[in-house]
């Protein structure tokens, strides 16, 4: 079902330039004759079914409550020019939708998107205005094309205001907001903070638990990301003669052929640069004789992501001590991957990564205390060069779930359906005196996609290889 708005209620202001056309009345008035409007037949959300059942678990959990979800809006890049759109998390998990300035509204049992169309021909805005007009950036759907598309009601927008209570007073109970996704509506009713976090909490531990079909979209988010892994070996020629930007952009043509986007900025670290965790200028070059850590990840069309990461020779092939570094950081991450079952703690596999680095470490005469004293909570002198924890949650975002309660997460124990990182990782700074020196300048992460299983787990991207020979192979094949 839709509800289209009559034309007066189109906006009165257009997204223009200083530095547009003057737009004559014998124009415009030309310019609004003469088009064919008739409604088309859009694919189906493939998971529209499942928001349905998570739209009524919600309305469930909060009985009498009016519940409200923005999409979000454009964010400007600089001056006049917008990021490309990408739904609130949120919002896309309860509804599947992915235009701009949506807002879903559940409230006794019953939920409604509120949604801007595509431009009515009655005004200017479809040949016009530079960020919702038609011919400057493509077809929005009509409301009944997005309800069809959906399966929800859609109305207008522009009714949004009305439906809530012009100061989100006039309805019966609570409301509550999905706050700092727009300001139009963090404007539009009045903020109740204890409400409010608790309702941003209650959505985000909903996602906790995948689905089947949630668990297929990350098993395809997996596999294309393991194409880009591949593209990026398979021209390594111009990776050495272009760097790290020439595997950047590799990386990305792939995810935007076949998936929606990248699902995270790339990090591509070689050499020192591996030593930044979250190294995303991606402007080094590519040096023989060292390594490079890859951490990408594509962001399907659902929205999606995976998120992995493979350490590669430059050269094809490892040097005795790197070759030793690796394994040392494999061995971690088998273990930490051999800790991912239902019921373990949630911090079972950082805590068994950790334990095979730091005895790792103690071999090689680095830690000032025995390994077993490092591990205390008390010291954790290990960390001096692991840095970060070896899991994350993962799903419609690469750092998923993360406004749940300690106790459902990080304190909290594994599940089946929960799907998490297992990245340790070790890092030799450039500049760190106590590394050994043949060493200085190399980091290490080898990071895979778990689904917890009723029996243990499943690698959701094992397609790619994780032993020095299978990587070694793996390359010689592909270059």
């Amino acid at each position: 079902m839709s509800d289209e708005t009559p034309a007066e209620a189109a906006p009165e202001s257009l997204a223009t330039e200083s530095h547009d056309p003057a737009v004559p009345e014998a124009y415009s008035a030309f310019m609004r004759t003469g088009w064919d409007d008739e409604e088309r037949d859009l694919p189906s959300f493939s998971g529209a079914g499942r928001a349905a059942e998570r739209r009524a678990r919600l309305a469930e959990m909060f009985p009498g409550e009016r519940l409200v979800l923005p999409g979000g809006g454009y964010k400007v890049r600089s001056y006049d020019t917008d990021y490309r759109f990408r739904a609130d998390t949120a919002h896309a998990y309860f509804t599947g939708n992915q235009t701009s300035d949506a807002v879903l509204v559940v409230e006794d049992g019953e939920s409604v998107l509120y949604a801007r169309p595509r431009s009515g021909r009655e005004t200017d805005e479809f040949f016009r205005d530079r960020q919702y007009g038609e011919l400057w950036v493509g077809k929005r759907p009509s409301l009944g094309e997005l309800s069809a598309t959906l399966g929800i009601e859609v109305r207008h927008i522009d009714r949004l205001e009305d439906a809530l209570g012009r100061s989100g007073t006039s309805a019966p109970g609570k409301t509550r907001v999905h706050r700092g996704v727009s300001d139009s509506v963090d404007r539009l009713l009045a903020a109740d903070g204890g409400l409010d976090d608790d309702f941003t909490r209650v959505i985000s531990e909903m996602r906790l638990i995948k689905d089947d079909w949630e668990l297929g979209q990350l098993q395809e988010a997996c596999d294309i990301t393991t194409l880009g892994f591949e593209d990026s070996v398979s021209e390594w020629d111009r990776v050495l003669e272009y760097g790290e930007r020439w595997i950047e952009g590799t990386f990305f043509r792939r995810a935007r052929a076949m998936g929606n986007d990248i699902g995270y900025d790339s990090i591509v670290g070689g050499g020192s640069h591996a030593t930044t965790l979250h190294w995303i200028d991606n402007d080094g070059p590519i040096t023989p004789g060292t390594l490079v850590l890859l951490d990408m990840g594509v962001e399907g069309r659902n929205l999606y992501t995976a998120d992995v990461t493979r350490t590669l020779p430059v050269d094809g092939t490892f040097t005795p001590a790197q070759r030793d570094l690796y394994e040392l950081v494999l061995a971690a991450q088998d273990a930490g991957i051999a800790a991912v079952r239902p019921g373990n703690r949630f911090a079972e596999p950082h805590e068994a990564a950790m334990s095979v680095l730091a005895h790792g470490l103690e071999d090689m005469g680095l830690l000032p205390v025995p390994a077993q004293e490092a591990l205390d909570p008390d010291s954790k002198v290990y960390a001096r060069w692991t840095l970060h924890g070896t899991s994350h949650m993962l799903g419609l975002d690469v750092h998923d779930c993360g406004k749940a309660a300690p106790e459902s997460y990080a304190k909290g124990t594994l599940a089946e359906g929960m799907v998490l990182t297992v990245e340790p990782g070790l890092y030799f700074q450039a500049d760190d005196l106590l590394a050994p020196e043949e060493l200085r300048g190399t980091g290490i992460r080898i990071e895979d996609d778990l689904v917890v299983t009723a029996d243990g787990s499943r690698n959701l991207s094992a397609a790619l290889p994780r032993t020095a020979d299978a990587v070694e192979a793996w390359m010689a094949e592909r270059r």
